[in-house]
C-alpha cells in the first residue's frame, strides 16, 4: 500500500490492554503512529490539542481512533458523542474497543454514531487476531476522504 501513515488514538485505561494494542501493531508490521491516553479526558484534550496536547505535530489529527467505554473522568461514550457532535472530527473512524457486551452499551455507541463496536475477547490469541483484523480493514480496506491508506512497512 501507498500513502502516509495515520495516526492512531487509542483511548484506553488499562496498561495490559494498550500494551497487546501496541506489541499487536509491531508484530503485523503496521507503521501506522500509535498515541495511547489513559482516559476519557486526555482523549479529549487530545483531540481539541488542549494542555500538554496543544502542540499540532505531537498531537496531530488521528485517522482512527480506538475507544474504551469504561474510562475514568469522561467516560467512552460522552468522548464518542462530543467526537460525533463536531464537525471537524466526526469524520474521523471510531472503534468501540471495549470489555462491554451488553446490549444496551452497543444500542448507545451506535446511536451516537460508532462506526464498529468490538467487545475485546478473554482469550489473549484470539484478542491478537482481532487486533489484526481491525489492521487489516481500517488501516488497508477502509477507504476515508482525504486519506490515502498505508499499514505495512
Amino acid at each position: 500500500m501507498t500513502g502516509e501513515p495515520i495516526v492512531i488514538l487509542l483511548a484506553e485505561d488499562d496498561p495490559a490492554h494498550a500494551e497487546i494494542v501496541r506489541r499487536n501493531m509491531e508484530i503485523s508490521r503496521i507503521s501506522n503512529r500509535l498515541e495511547h491516553v489513559v482516559d476519557g479526558q486526555e482523549a479529549l484534550d487530545y483531540l481539541y490539542q488542549r494542555g500538554h496536547f496543544k502542540d499540532p505535530a505531537c498531537s496531530p489529527r488521528p485517522g482512527l481512533i480506538l475507544l474504551d467505554l469504561r474510562m475514568p473522568r469522561v467516560d467512552g461514550l460522552e468522548v464518542l458523542k462530543t467526537i460525533k457532535n463536531d464537525l471537524d472530527l466526526a469524520r474521523i473512524p471510531v472503534v468501540v474497543l471495549t470489555t462491554s457486551a451488553a446490549e444496551a452499551d452497543m444500542a448507545k455507541a451506535y446511536e451516537h454514531h460508532a462506526n464498529s463496536y468490538l467487545v475485546k475477547p478473554v482469550d489473549f490469541p484470539q484478542f491478537v487476531s482481532l487486533l489484526e483484523t481491525i489492521g487489516y480493514y481500517w488501516l488497508i480496506w477502509n477507504k476515508c476522504p482525504g486519506r490515502q491508506n498505508h499499514a505495512r512497512s
